[in-house]
């Protein structure tokens, strides 16, 4: 992964107030992977239906 998709900082804090944990490096990077293969599986689902605009519909969540 080459950059990064989330705010680190809005991660942090989330975290944070859930229940006074800190936040590893790592969990950013593993949460922008997550991040990065949404939007790929996006891009791909909006491309199979012949549109240019992934929507919300194309975005899959399926383990929340």
């Amino acid at each position: 992964m080459a950059e990064v998709l989330v705010v680190t900082s809005k991660v942090k804090k989330f975290i944070k107030s859930m229940g006074d944990c800190n936040t590893s490096a790592e969990t950013v990077a593993v949460l922008s992977a997550a991040v990065e293969k949404l939007c790929r599986k996006g891009v791909d689902s909006a491309k199979a239906d012949g549109r240019k605009t992934v929507m919300a519909r194309d975005i899959v969540i399926d383990h929340i």
